[in-house]
């Protein structure tokens, strides 16, 4: 059987990895989406292990909640990304502090 310290490394090396993706890639945009979500990710799987391991289903339903906040985050990010896309051609970050009202 699969022990909770075991689910908490895993847990811990997800948002470790996504962290340090942020902090190598600040240029792209999709990367960095992508980065954010695999940080929400780890966070649920710590969840998931210590509603497991301590037989509530709090933790579990707080995972579908945030899945669902995630979700719709994903959708309007990826939305304003080809906004971005369509307009300058370019999803560079350092490009993005130019805009104007």
């Amino acid at each position: 059987m699969i022990s909770l310290s075991e689910y908490l490394l895993v847990g811990a090396l997800l948002f470790v990895i996504s962290v340090v993706g942020i902090f190598i890639n600040r240029k792209n945009l999709l990367i960095l989406l992508m980065c954010i979500e695999l940080m929400l990710l780890a966070v649920n799987i710590n969840f998931v292990a210590f509603s497991h391991f301590l037989g509530d289903v709090t933790g579990q339903v707080f995972v579908f909640f945030v899945l669902t906040v995630a979700a719709a985050e994903a959708a309007i990010g990826l939305a304003i990304l080809i906004v971005l896309f369509r307009n300058r051609r370019s999803i560079d970050v350092d490009e993005l502090d130019t805009l104007k009202g």
